[in-house]
């Protein structure tokens, strides 16, 4: 959706950004998982995206498997809903919500996350899985596989 693939990258990361990196990706998929929309003409007319734009960027996610289609029962359309696949991008449109909520608008928080039972925030933390410590950003590091440094190596000395 980017225009280009990370050929050369053996990161999981860059490939979820071929998925939903574009512009209007993640703004879609939260309209769908936040605010019910499964209409095209819903999404068109809330985001104000191009329809081209909004066709192609649909058509990439049911390809993908983030969305399904399915008969729209208003109507002779279709509609668009989100897979499992799609439903599990949720902590990462929370966690850049968290951030915008931060970093990104100075006016505040527009929306909050609640849990349907008891109407308690839903916000992410970083959680160490070995002794449930929530460690700050800078305590984090990232360590690669062997295998995934000898196969990008491999492929950056193709291209």
């Amino acid at each position: 959706m980017l225009g280009r693939l990370y050929a050369n990258e053996v990161c999981s990361a860059a490939r979820t950004l071929e998925i939903v990196g574009e512009r209007w990706s993640l703004l879609i998929i939260r309209n769908a998982m936040f605010f019910g929309m499964t209409r095209f003409t819903d999404f068109q007319r809330d985001l104000g995206v191009a329809t081209n734009i909004l066709a192609k960027r649909l058509s990439e996610f049911v390809a993908a498997g983030v969305f399904e289609t399915r008969p729209d029962a208003r109507s002779a359309h279709v509609e668009y809903v989100l897979t499992q696949k799609g439903r599990e991008l949720q902590p990462v449109i929370i966690a850049l919500t968290e951030w915008g909520d931060r970093w990104a608008n100075p006016d505040g928080k527009p929306i909050t996350f609640e849990h349907a039972d008891c109407g308690g925030h839903v916000g992410l933390k970083a959680e160490c899985k070995g002794c449930s410590d929530c460690p700050s950003p800078i305590d984090v590091t990232a360590r690669a596989d062997p295998r995934f440094i000898q196969l990008r190596e491999q492929r950056r000395q193709r291209h």
